[in-house]
């Protein structure tokens, strides 16, 4: 396949390749901020994909992605709204369409859902069995929670959901055992099952078109002129790329970058992907920390991150839904700095830290001193985040994490609370860590707080004192998504709900009123 210079530019320009319908796919000549959604209903006319929200709150626009794991593959739903179809490089894409049999045959899901009467005005159909397939394709036997959870990213204004429920339970009665792919999670051992002929045909197609070194794409701007996108295999790769080009925008899940040009229509010249750094996907355990590459996915993260500290477990549920938390990454979220941010709160209560990497130099920086203003960070010109070091747990490390929203799923947190504290012999509060989202511009401890609880009595006495001192570390603001004195008793109340939980009366349901509110 011959490639040939773009008009203009200095070098030949790589084309994107994926796999759709078990055929390779080439794409040039296209602005590679195009999002996936647009792609297929524009370019490929495959309209069951479908717009709702444009910014990957409604699910109607969810594909899957198929990607090599070692020697298996990985099935994951996003949101294509969001999506840049440069991402889809070296993988396989599946949309509502390709799931139709050779015969012209409906799938498992597609006749679940038909079965279970789990369509009506049908906008929504396409995105929940897309949401289906990733699951079938991926667990065996999911409780009703777990498919609950899987299809929280999806809405539905007609059905009530239960009969797409029933659907998603139903789908496995029809299964073709060949078609069904089960890993084990990434950070433990392989699954021990075989894979099926159809995934070793899969891997064996993705092999064709994997690529050992950068992507460098250019493709055409609609205002003229060309737009590059670079997607580097390597974190010396990415270094050598973040200085060569300090004004390109770095792109990891998307999910926040997604939205500046879905919504802000901002114009987004030339790209760095970190998606496809080996190094920034790593997940480690070690004796001492839990090691988080900058790219690997909300997912992945935060079910290792759970299994020790179940409140971050408890928190991942709620981090927004299940297309987003497989394109959005640990890294990107905390770079992003946003004060409302959901990992920002726990990581900094647990001490962590950040390794940063310029060049082929890198330097550790406490979480809590990255933050400096309103999206303002201590990044260098040419630095980026590589990994997040978290602690491991402690048996006297006591640990609490809360959100405050309108409703569970899918929500921004009005106030996001996290503690963590030592208690030694004496009950007595050591290395105490309070830090707060929501309250301010910054994700921000509560260091007058901090300082009220450190050295003494775990107690009725000393919470009452820490309480008050939460009013004078912040001056929250008031929203739309909770005033002022909401916010001061939220902040309150979920620092007497730790204290509660950590000292045994957890089933105590007193609530402490707020002067004033």
């Amino acid at each position: 396949m011959t490639i040939s210079n773009h008009p203009g530019s200095e070098s030949p320009s790589d084309a994107i390749k994926f796999i759709l319908d078990g055929e390779v796919h080439a794409v040039r000549d296209l602005d590679p901020s195009t999002t996936v959604l647009n792609y297929l209903r524009e370019e490929l006319r495959r309209t069951g994909t479908k717009e709702g929200c444009a910014e990957g709150d409604c699910g109607a626009c969810t594909v899957v992605v198929g990607e090599l794991d070692d020697d298996r593959v990985r099935f994951r739903a996003i949101n294509s709204c969001i999506q840049f179809v440069p991402t889809l490089d070296g993988k396989e894409l599946f949309t509502v369409e390709s799931l139709r049999a050779p015969d012209g045959g409906l799938h498992p899901v597609q006749e679940a859902m038909v079965e279970c009467h789990g369509s009506q005005c049908g906008f929504c159909t396409p995105g929940f069995v897309m949401s289906m397939f990733a699951l079938y394709k991926s667990e065996e036997s999911p409780t009703r929670q777990r498919i609950n959870d899987m299809l929280a990213g999806n809405l539905c204004r007609c059905t009530g959901y239960r009969p797409i429920i029933s659907a998603a339970e139903r789908m496995y009665e029809s299964a073709d055992e060949g078609d069904r792919v089960w890993l084990a999670r990434p950070w433990s051992s392989r699954a021990d099952a075989e894979a099926s002929a159809g995934e070793r045909e899969m891997v064996a197609r993705l092999r064709t078109i994997e690529r050992p070194g950068t992507l460098s794409y250019i493709g055409p701007s609609p205002w003229g002129g060309f737009r590059t996108f670079f997607a580097p295999r390597s974190v010396s790769e990415l270094a050598a790329l973040r200085q060569g080009h300090p004004d390109a925008y770095l792109l990891a899940g998307g999910t926040d970058v997604g939205l500046w040009v879905t919504k802000l229509h901002r114009d987004l010249d030339s790209i760095i992907y970190t998606g496809n750094v080996e190094e920034l996907k790593r997940l480690e355990l070690s004796d001492t920390h839990i090691e988080v590459g900058a790219a690997v996915t909300v997912t992945d993260a935060y079910e290792l991150i759970g299994e020790h500290y179940p409140d971050m477990g408890e928190m991942y549920r709620r981090f927004a839904s299940p297309p987003i938390r497989n394109a959005a990454t640990i890294g990107g979220n905390v770079a992003n700095g946003s004060p409302i941010g959901d990992s920002m709160p726990g990581l900094i209560a647990l001490g962590s830290s950040l390794v940063l990497r310029r060049g082929e130099e890198s330097r550790e920086l406490p979480l809590d001193e990255f933050y400096l203003a309103y999206q303002k960070n201590a990044l260098e010109e040419g630095e980026f985040v590589e990994r997040v070091r978290i602690p491991v747990a402690t048996p006297d490390r006591r640990f609490g994490m809360y959100k405050i929203t309108k409703r569970f799923d899918q929500d921004i947190s009005c106030v996001c609370g996290a503690y963590s504290l030592k208690l030694d012999g004496d009950n007595r509060a050591r290395d105490v860590r309070v830090c707060y989202g929501g309250m301010a511009a910054i994700p921000k401890r509560a260091t007058q707080c901090e300082q009220t609880l450190d050295g003494q009595p775990w107690s009725e006495e000393t919470l009452a004192l820490a309480m008050e001192a939460l009013d004078r570390d912040f001056t929250p603001i008031r929203d739309m998504r909770a005033s002022v004195e909401y916010r001061r008793l939220i902040t309150r109340n979920l620092l007497r709900r730790f204290f509660l939980e950590t000292s045994g009366f957890a089933g105590e349901t007193r609530v402490i009123e707020h002067g004033g509110s």
